[in-house]
């Protein structure tokens, strides 16, 4: 797993779909998949949004203590999403992403489970971490990045990256947002989200 087979999914994706350009928005991640995208299919771009990440490597030990809750977590002896974020908060300080990382689970008629394959993305989290771009970007179409103003995802020396790699780029702020601006800020990411659609519409 890696960001350029991730972007050529979606361009897989968009074209079974019959969508010869889309706007591209992604969150953390998916940010980074976003940008690998506008990088290998600039035609197929509208926009870019980015949310509260950066063209940077990420080695993080909240990567890894969120990975290894994930990991250590028993799913057969909880009884609820609740449960399983009471069972975090030893190792996931931010109750945001205790609730985020909880979305990935589901009932089933075996129990609990993990949608996502927790696994894979463990064994894959050194090249998710890594920056996906090189020291230039070949997308020169209109891009827009948010940063929580409660997160260090984005940087000042993280904006003058930004803008050197992007000459349409612009950094705006969702006001009390941590990482997870659709969880603990999702009116005003939504109505940035919004304006920034029609802008490039």
């Amino acid at each position: 797993m890696d960001y350029p087979s991730m972007a050529r999914d979606v361009i897989a994706w968009m074209d079974e779909a019959g969508l010869d350009s889309a706007l591209i928005v992604g969150h953390s991640m998916g940010g980074k998949v976003a940008m690998k995208l506008s990088e290998d299919f600039p035609r197929r771009v509208k926009g870019v949004g980015v949310v509260d990440i950066a063209p940077r490597d990420y080695q993080s030990f909240a990567h890894r203590a969120e990975f290894a809750a994930m990991n250590a977590l028993d799913l057969r002896t909880i009884a609820s999403r609740a449960e399983a974020e009471l069972r975090f908060e030893g190792l996931v300080p931010d109750w945001a992403m205790r609730k985020f990382l909880t979305t990935n689970l589901e009932r089933s008629d075996d129990g609990w489970r993990w949608v996502i394959n927790l696994p894979v993305l463990t064994r894959a989290l050194p090249q998710l971490e890594a920056d996906p771009l090189g020291e230039t970007s070949t997308y020169r179409g209109p891009i827009r990045f948010w940063r929580g103003t409660r997160s260090a995802y984005i940087r000042p020396e993280d904006e003058r990256r930004i803008i050197s790699l992007y000459p349409q780029a612009r950094v705006d702020a969702i006001e009390g947002a941590g990482h997870n601006p659709h969880m603990d800020s999702r009116p005003a990411l939504v109505a940035a989200l919004r304006d920034y659609a029609a802008s490039v519409a």
